[in-house]
């Protein structure tokens, strides 16, 4: 048996024993990763260990630290409840309409050329306070803003898209970044309408958000204002309103001096990250340090706040996949694609291939790394390269919901702590029938008429 292979057994076993035993995932993939790259890297101890630690995540990790750092401040002060109010007061209070405002931004924010794990970072945190605010299930706004992300990701001017038709154009494979952009867009849009309905949207047509809450609360969604069992650990009090004890506050729908700082240092992070291209990890944590230092005794619980077992479920995972395709195990699944003799089987588990890796790893590399492999058969013309590679690269985006994908990541780092596993594993699921679904659909749709 290949190690290949062996490296995708234990990645399943992982799996089955964190499912079965209350262990973090994370914690066991880092344990494979030590076990596998033990056995696959040369040399000696030390570099074994380097290269298994070179496959850690540290941009992912800084981000997920530093953005739930600062919106943990954000949070504390009121800075995040008075843009809830702002905003909804902006929709004329329709609830109903609050996650595809965040769809929309953050569609809007990739397609002019954020990158992805940006928009999210900044978007997410905000969107889950409306959630949390107005009772809307919260994995119906994480996946809005997600889908949102994907939905613009592909335009000729995004990272994604960029990417993607470059590949295209360097391997002399006929390309449309038109119809690549309009792909993901529609298919995105049309999603997210399926998804809006079955997590709960429906019950959110015709409220308003000042005829307060309605019945029960979706599934998920924690009534903070109330400072009961899931009270919101973000009130309001003493000279920088900030405090991360549990009790009750009241809506904050002004600014003072602290709240209009945390404002300034959100916006100094999205300039940074959108318009200079910064990395938003470390903007963020230079934010909330420099936020901390106007009132050291006041912030100090929000390094607490930073949600350090999903750091470590995430980042472990991501380590041991990226180990798995340091030693060639992705490599290996796309040589075993090559050799099928029927090409629309094979531009099939493709899309599979590219699905379940993305939802794990990096969507840029994996659009990267298949393309070329999809080559040879696109060149004979059996395929449609336009098709499949618009097929393709919807099928790797989708899935980017996963929990243990950057985006994913995210939105359930930025979950309060009592709604964190309800999100969590209803983003594995939903990411995971993502990994199931979206190939055979995109490939239906896309690749077996032959019309691109």
């Amino acid at each position: 048996m290949s190690f290949e292979v062996i490296s995708i057994l234990a990645l399943v076993a992982a799996f089955v024993i964190a499912t079965v035993f209350p262990i973090n995932l994370g914690a066991l993939s880092l344990v494979a990763a030590f076990v596998i790259g033990s056995l696959v890297l040369e040399g000696s101890p030390d570099d074994v260990a380097d290269g298994i630690f070179a496959q850690f995540p540290g941009s992912l990790f800084v981000i997920l630290v530093g953005v739930t750092f600062l919106f943990a401040i954000a949070r504390a002060n009121g800075t995040v409840d008075w843009l809830v109010h702002v905003a909804v007061k902006g929709v004329g209070g329709r609830i109903a309409l609050i996650p595809w405002i965040m769809f929309a931004v953050t569609g809007v924010l990739t397609a002019f050329g954020s990158v992805v794990p940006a928009a999210v970072a900044i978007i997410a945190p905000i969107g889950l306070s409306f959630a949390v605010r107005h009772k809307i299930n919260p994995v119906l706004m994480g996946l809005s803003i997600i889908n949102g992300a994907s939905a613009g990701g592909f335009s000729p001017i995004s990272i994604f898209g960029v990417i993607t038709n470059t590949v295209v154009a360097e391997n002399d494979l006929p390309g449309s970044p038109l119809i690549l952009f309009l792909g993901s867009l529609i298919f995105n849009v049309l999603l997210n309408v399926v998804m809006f309905f079955l997590f709960g949207g429906r019950k959110l047509l015709g409220r308003r958000a000042e005829e307060g809450p309605v019945g029960a609360a979706e599934p998920g969604a924690t009534q903070l204002a109330k400072g009961g069992p899931g009270a919101a650990k973000a009130t309001t009090s003493g000279a920088t309103g900030a405090s991360f004890k549990e009790g009750d506050h009241e809506p904050v729908t002004t600014l003072d001096l602290n709240r209009s700082l945390t404002l300034v240092a959100l916006v100094g992070v999205a300039v940074g990250a959108l318009g200079f291209g910064l990395d938003v990890g470390l903007l963020a944590i230079t934010a909330a340090v420099l936020l901390s230092f106007l009132a050291p005794k006041a912030y100090k619980g929000a390094v607490a706040q930073v949600a350090w077992p999903t750091v470590l479920l995430i980042c472990g995972i991501v380590t041991y996949v990226n180990l798995m395709q340091e030693i060639g195990t992705i490599d290996f699944l796309g040589n075993q694609v090559a050799s099928i003799g029927v090409p629309l089987l094979a531009a099939l588990i493709i899309c599979y291939i590219g699905a379940a890796v993305s939802a794990f790893a990096s969507t840029t590399g994996i659009l990267g790394a298949l393309i070329p492999l999809a080559v040879p058969f696109l060149l004979a013309g059996e395929v449609g390269a336009i098709g499949l590679i618009t097929a393709l690269a919807i099928s790797s985006s989708i899935v980017d919901s996963s929990p243990f994908s950057t985006s994913g990541a995210l939105v359930t780092a930025n979950t309060p702590d009592e709604q964190r596993d309800y999100v969590y594993r209803r983003l594995m699921r939903w990411g995971f029938s993502m990994v199931a679904i979206g190939p055979v659909v995109t490939w239906l749709l896309l690749v077996v008429p032959g019309w691109l």
